[in-house]
């Protein structure tokens, strides 16, 4: 495993299992009321690390995006759901421009939860809910995507739910190869069906004066 700090609110972890590589990459962004430079600058970085997982192993993105996506996938079919929260702001275009040029799918938008289980931050008055924290993963996994929702309860001390996603990875099996000479075939010994032969006894002087 792999852990790679790229700023103070971007990190990478790289992990390669049977084959796959998997990438998770971790961040924070700007809210939507940032000045436009740090939204600029932080979509610039992210994209450059997204650019440097590898295409064919699994990358999934997650944390707090402040990225308000909605409801509406109208141009974003490919990369979202109609089951989002809300309605979508700027750094949610900006958001959902990323996925889509990544083709990168939004978990939480994908399926049909009771919206308690969609909203992931709370105002601290408790009247206002928002969908800002994403999972995300790339297209070719998409069906290894399970479930993405928010666990209510679970005492965190933040005005954010925990998230949780489900997940299914099927790996291919790898073939047994023969380490003695892969080109022979293995023999199979049948000892149980052969007794083992007599073993030959002398008898001795010793034994004739007993």
């Amino acid at each position: 495993m792999e852990i790679s700090r790229i700023q103070n609110h971007q990190s990478i972890i790289q992990k390669k299992k049977d084959g796959i590589t998997m990438n998770i990459v971790q961040c924070y962004a700007p809210t939507n009321d940032s000045n436009k430079n740090d939204k600029d600058q932080f979509y610039e970085r992210l994209q450059s690390i997204i650019e440097k997982c590898p295409r064919k192993g699994l990358t999934i993105l997650m944390e707090d995006l402040n990225a308000e996506v909605g409801i509406n996938n109208i141009g974003y079919e490919d990369i979202m759901g109609r089951y989002g929260l809300g309605e979508r702001n700027e750094i949610g275009e900006r958001f959902a421009n990323l996925r889509a040029f990544n083709k990168l799918v939004i978990g939480g938008t994908i399926f049909p939860l009771k919206r308690i289980h969609k909203a992931t931050w709370i105002s601290p008055d408790h009247t206002t809910e928002s969908q800002t924290d994403h999972v995300c993963v790339n297209k070719k996994f998409r069906r290894t995507m399970e479930d993405v929702r928010t666990k209510r309860g679970a005492d965190i001390a933040s005005d954010h739910h925990l998230g949780m996603a489900k997940m299914k990875l099927k790996l291919k099996k790898r073939k047994a190869r023969n380490t003695i000479n892969s080109s022979e075939p293995l023999r199979r010994f049948g000892l149980h069906r052969s007794p083992s032969p007599p073993i030959p006894y002398t008898r001795t002087n010793e034994d004739e004066d007993n």
